[in-house]
């Protein structure tokens, strides 16, 4: 495993050691490899995915931070279904800028509190 990878995984065990989701508060997590990006509603509590988005349907004339924008607002719209209104954030061991970022903020103009 390179270094890089190493890096990734040691930031996300330290992430989720301290955050965990509830049924009234669920975890959101945020997955992006190379091509699309995924995001999803957890419970760790009972261990279920509650709400789930992922930009793989999206249109592909845009860009990857567009698409990620439109995940942001789908798990939102989502979730504002299910009475959901407040999350915890887990942004996966990646860094917050780009993707992960535009994701989140769209999530938070929807109405998502995190």
């Amino acid at each position: 495993m390179d270094k890089k990878k190493k890096l990734k995984i040691r930031r996300h065990a330290r992430i989720r050691a301290k955050v965990s989701g509830t049924q009234s508060r669920p975890r959101l997590s945020v997955f992006r490899s190379n091509k699309y990006i995924y995001a999803q509603l957890v419970d760790d509590e009972t261990g279920k995915t509650l709400v789930a988005a992922s930009d793989i349907g999206i249109k592909k004339g845009k860009t990857k931070v567009e698409r990620a924008k439109e995940v942001g607002n789908l798990i939102a719209k989502s979730a504002k279904t299910k009475k959901i209104e407040k999350v915890v954030f887990d942004r996966g061991g990646f860094i917050y800028a780009g993707r992960v970022k535009s994701l989140a903020e769209a999530a938070r103009e929807i109405g998502l509190v995190f």
